[in-house]
Order: C-alpha cells, then sequence, then structure tokens
C-alpha cells in the first residue's frame, strides 16, 4: 500500500451498530435526559449526583457492547497502512481501541478521542486525566490535588474538543480524507472536510443516510452491504 497520510473521522453512527445509543432521539433528549441538564459544566456544578449518575450507567453499559464490523476493518485497515493513519473519533466508548488492541496497528498510526473517553476521568483542579474503569462517586476525591475531584473526561458543550491542534496538522498534510457514521454537522468536526480539501486530499463520505455536507466531498456511499 502507498505510504500516503490518511484521516479518518468517525461519529455515533459507527458505535450504532454496536447497540450504542446515538447522542439525541428524535424527541431532542439523550436517553431521558436534556442535554443541558447532563452535558454542560454548568450542569456538572449544579447537579453533580446526576451528572456522575448519567455517565456511569453509560460506562457500565460499555461492558455489554462489542466492536463492530466498521470498528474491525478500520482497524485492519490500520494494520497494514504504510503512510501516516490519524483515527479521529467523536466517540466516548471504548471500541475502536479495543479493535485495534484485537488486530494491532503499523507503527504510523494514531487515535484521538476529540470529545473524551467514557472510561477515563479527570481531575477538576489539575486537569490531570487517569483510567476510570468504576463509577465515580458524587464528590469523588482526586488523587492528583486535595482540592479537586474528578469529572468524567467528557468534552461537554461549551468545552473545546480535544487535540485540535494535532488534528489540523493531521488534515493539513493528509491525501486522503474519510468521513464515517457522522453527519458532519458539528463544528469543529464539521469543517475537517474542507480543510482536508485544501489540502489537497481525496474526500469520501460513508454513511447510512446522505448528509446535508455531501456535496463538499468527492464521493459519497450510503449504500449498505447486506
Amino acid at each position: 500500500m502507498s505510504k500516503r497520510n490518511l484521516v479518518v473521522l468517525t461519529g455515533a453512527g459507527v458505535s450504532a451498530e454496536s447497540g450504542v445509543p446515538t447522542f439525541r432521539a428524535a424527541d431532542g433528549l439523550w436517553l431521558g435526559h436534556r442535554v443541558e441538564d447532563v452535558a454542560t459544566p454548568e450542569a456538572f456544578a449544579r447537579d453533580p449526583a446526576l451528572v456522575q449518575d448519567f455517565y456511569n450507567k453509560r460506562r457500565r453499559q460499555l461492558a455489554t457492547v462489542h466492536p463492530n464490523a466498521a470498528h474491525r476493518a478500520l482497524a485492519a485497515l490500520a494494520a497494514r497502512w504504510e503512510g501516516g493513519f490519524l483515527l479521529v473519533t467523536q466517540n466516548v466508548d471504548d471500541l475502536h481501541d479495543r479493535a485495534h488492541a484485537e488486530t494491532p496497528p503499523a507503527p504510523g498510526f494514531d487515535l484521538i478521542h476529540m470529545h473524551g473517553e467514557l472510561r477515563k476521568a479527570r481531575c477538576t483542579t489539575s486537569g490531570v486525566v487517569c483510567d476510570c474503569p468504576d463509577d465515580l462517586e458524587t464528590d469523588h476525591a482526586s488523587p492528583h490535588h486535595p482540592a479537586g475531584r474528578l469529572r468524567p473526561h467528557i468534552v461537554w458543550f461549551g468545552e473545546i474538543p480535544l487535540e485540535m491542534d494535532r488534528i489540523e496538522q493531521a488534515l493539513s498534510r493528509c491525501d486522503l480524507f474519510l468521513s464515517i457514521g457522522t453527519s458532519g454537522a458539528v463544528w469543529p468536526a464539521a469543517g475537517f472536510v474542507q480543510a482536508a480539501r485544501m489540502a489537497g486530499a481525496r474526500t469520501v463520505e460513508i454513511n447510512l443516510e446522505p448528509t446535508a455536507g455531501r456535496r463538499l466531498f468527492d464521493e459519497a456511499s450510503t449504500a449498505r452491504r447486506p
């Protein structure tokens, strides 16, 4: 395989096939909650018990789901890709991680969870991130700072997505950009295809349903294989 730089963006549609609920239902609720009540810094300050319980339940659910064909296909691609390969996921589950643990990637591969990870926690004072396989208590003391407590390592509304500098650098030199299982409607990820196009990359969208931004791609596929 030629040594080209590849950037792949994945969204909720990839993990939905494994049984992970997508972000919002048709009624605008997220697993029965208003987004403002469980996915903002203000919500955590106002009702930490509700927020911790919400993410504890989502974290426990990860034990019941497994990587699907899309995760495994990307892992297989990463194992044989000879150039740079950055996989950027908007998903906070660990299904990509598990797929790549089963099929180790080539040396040029890297994975960024731009919206954080359910199985990690972050100190509210020091910002140190640590593994978090179990439940977090309402006022979970941080081992990293005496004045800190642990919060879910999730990018909430009003917060800046993670590793944006690295993502932008990869997009500026990529030869191929794939967008898989995401509407591409939420910024800053919505701007990735334009950044890739400016770098001269070929751009491909793969989704089950047509998206509003498909006209920005060189190629768009909405076919599901039988």
